[in-house]
């Protein structure tokens, strides 16, 4: 059975379950990667609170290189961004260094210790570091680009809601939730008491801005999921008369979409590279 058929297999359902047995499927692979392509700097503090950390991953004599910033999914109550011994999440920093950018692998504050706008306060943080140190490890601070998956992805489309776009080049929303469906259980532990949810999710800010935008999903992403990706498209097109730069990622799930990025599947990461590149240069 090939690596697309394993996915498949999987369904489309989240849960540790899931969880593990995609990690198990790339596990050898990326730990290839991460032999080859440590991080440069790890633990870089950027604020006062304990998960305020970063890793950076920079390629060898990097000068004024296009900055890539990774935020990793959890569904706002989890994730990390990984490490030497941990591949998941510090792979996408690996990816970014190898495809010759810097690339940035924070930690964020998680719910329901720390609600909105505790995502959207983290990245602007997060920028604010890499705008006074990147260069100092071969950054241009002046073309950067945010990225993240699923709760990562609503901390960046936050960031753009609550700080606007001047400090940004590009963006890169990895099958996140924008607003177009009911939010659930899970998402009141981050966004607090429902009256409030149509202040604070990010749909207007996403839907309106001028800047550049990557949007993906999964082909067996859960359907909410793949109902965002296609309502922000739709919203897109009706507002601005075209549709921003998209992608539905075949043979993939809503783990594996990240996961496997630095992996021989370059499709995804090529389409990343290309488009990291047409929006900095």
């Amino acid at each position: 059975m090939d690596m697309a058929a394993k996915i498949a297999a999987l369904g489309q359902s989240l849960g540790p379950d899931v969880l593990q047995s995609v990690r198990d499927l790339f596990t050898e692979e990326q730990e290839r990667l991460a032999a080859s392509q440590p991080a440069s700097f790890t633990g870089i503090s950027y604020g006062p609170h304990e998960r305020h950390r970063l890793d950076l991953y920079a390629p060898q004599g990097a000068l004024s290189a296009p900055i890539l910033i990774f935020l990793h999914g959890g569904g706002f109550l989890k994730g990390d961004k990984g490490s030497a011994t941990n591949w998941p999440n510090a792979n996408v920093g690996r990816m970014a260094a190898q495809s010759g950018f810097v690339g940035i692998v924070p930690n964020y504050r998680l719910a329901p210790d720390h609600q909105w706008p505790a995502g959207p306060e983290d990245v602007a943080s997060v920028i604010a570091w890499v705008k006074a140190n990147a260069a100092q490890h071969g950054g241009d601070p002046g073309r950067i680009v945010l990225a993240g998956t699923s709760a990562g992805a609503v901390h960046a489309a936050g960031y753009i809601k609550r700080s606007g776009t001047a400090d940004i080049r590009a963006a890169i929303l990895l099958s996140g939730l924008y607003g177009y469906t009911p939010l659930d259980e899970r998402d009141t532990l981050y966004y607090g008491d429902p009256s409030l949810y149509p202040g604070r999710m990010p749909l207007e800010a996403v839907a309106s801005t001028t800047l550049p935008l990557f949007i993906a999903c999964a082909q067996h992403d859960p359907a909410r999921f793949q109902q965002e990706f296609l309502a922000l498209l739709q919203d897109r097109l009706a507002r601005h008369g075209t549709m921003p730069r998209a992608m539905i990622v075949s043979g993939h799930n809503h783990y594996s979409l990240p996961m496997h990025l630095g992996t021989a599947d370059r499709r995804l990461a090529d389409e990343i590279s290309a488009f990291i590149h047409d929006t900095t240069n």
